[in-house]
């Protein structure tokens, strides 16, 4: 299925899509690094960006004319969070990098049959309300379009009366926006992003979110019930990190479940995700590339890293370089260390063979801006699959029809 990958970044999206079958005509990122990332995977032979058209520059001077005879399938990417982000500015609209109308212009152009936009949770914020329903409206009917002038309020009006019209339009997308928690589908990291799904009108796909496979009370029975965790990990009593006392009430609760498949699988923690690797060193590794120290890290209040039982905290890209709590390690003896580029990459489920171009800054600053691979791939994977049950409906219906 053909794709277009917006906003592309490191390619923590596009990659997910096309594991998950999703082949990319073009990869558009305006960020040399990032870029430069992908160029150099290329190079290297990584097969899943082998095929990838990279296009740097910005998304409103994309020249789309070479799709006017082909049909695209889907279009993804995720928008700059800086407009909605709790540590940016928070000016939404008014913010110049608030992409949300160039992703929706490429959607009016393209009318692909599927969209998949990803942006930090910071969008569904009270003070976003009207803001994220206009977002919405906008993909619901990427045919009425703003005209030259026009504040986003008035647009906001009009699209109220289209979308309250009866086939007003021709072109029309169901959309569906879900709020989820990276680490509630396998991901070693707690990062909580708003998936903005559509699939177009004409589609019966028939959709929902995938389903959350794991949770923090399977964590905990795995724990401080069991103790299956501190087993496979080989880790002494002396050696864990005590268990809050806001916690205790909730293992003592989980005690008594009989199902305990109910709790779906533990969440991955940071010591589940790096077991295999080696300590950094100054000097790096031969076998895991990345995997450098990055010395300079030091714990104090409001910085005290991630603990290494937990997933970790979300990876902040930062807007002035980046912060120390969240890209540290937390140790149960309270010593703290930088995360390694490569150690942050299996963090966002990046593969180990996928090169993050760039110093350590740089690279920590694109995998800040990432969607985890294995979130990416699960969503496509959803969406792939409905697409293909609606392409069998729709042939079968036509096969009808003839006879």
């Amino acid at each position: 299925m053909r794709s277009v990958e917006l906003f592309a970044g490191a390619g923590g999206l596009a990659l997910g899509g096309e594991a998950a079958g999703f082949h990319p005509e073009i990869v558009v990122e305006w960020d040399r690094w990032a870029c430069d990332t992908v160029r150099e995977n290329k190079a290297a032979g990584y097969p899943l960006v082998g095929p990838w058209r990279v296009h740097e520059g910005d998304v409103r001077e994309v020249d789309w004319t070479w799709a006017d005879d082909i049909a695209v399938d889907i279009v993804t990417g995720g928008p700059p969070c800086q407009p909605f982000s709790m540590g940016g500015k928070a000016r939404a609209a008014d913010d110049k990098r608030d992409m949300f109308p160039a992703a929706i212009e490429v959607i009016r152009r393209l009318q692909p049959k599927a969209f998949i936009l990803e942006n930090v949770r910071g969008l569904t914020r009270t003070a976003f309300a009207n803001y994220f329903n206009y977002i919405q409206l906008q993909l619901q009917h990427p045919e009425l379009a703003s005209r030259d002038g026009e504040m986003w309020a008035d647009h906001y009006d009009r699209l109220q009366v289209e979308h309250t019209t009866a086939g007003a339009s021709d072109l029309r997308y169901r959309v569906v926006p879900t709020l989820v928690n990276a680490a509630d589908y396998g991901v070693p990291q707690q990062r909580h992003r708003v998936f903005i799904v559509g699939f177009r009108s004409d589609l019966e796909a028939e959709w929902s979110f995938p389903k959350m496979t794991h949770s923090f009370d399977a964590l905990l029975y795995d724990q401080w019930v069991t103790g299956d965790y501190w087993d496979r990990h080989r880790v002494a009593t002396k050696n864990r990190e005590p268990l809050s006392p806001r916690l205790m009430n909730r293992v003592a609760g989980l005690r008594d479940v009989l199902d305990v498949a109910e709790l779906g699988k533990p969440w991955m923690t940071v010591r589940d995700a790096l077991s295999d690797l080696p300590e950094p060193t100054l000097s790096g590794s031969r076998k895991f590339k990345n995997h450098v120290l990055q010395p300079g890290a030091r714990s104090y209040a409001g910085h005290t890293g991630s603990p290494i039982d937990m997933p970790s905290k979300a990876l902040k890209a930062g807007g002035h370089g980046v912060p120390g709590g969240e890209n540290m390690l937390r140790n149960p003896d309270g010593s703290v260390r930088y995360f390694s580029i490569r150690e942050s990459a299996r963090l966002q489920t990046f593969p180990d063979d996928y090169k993050l171009h760039g110093a350590w800054g740089e690279a920590m600053r694109q995998l800040g801006n990432a969607v985890p691979v294995q979130l990416a791939q699960t969503v496509a994977q959803s969406v792939a699959d409905h697409l293909q049950v609606a392409d069998m409906r729709e042939r079968a219906s036509k096969k009808r029809k003839a006879s």
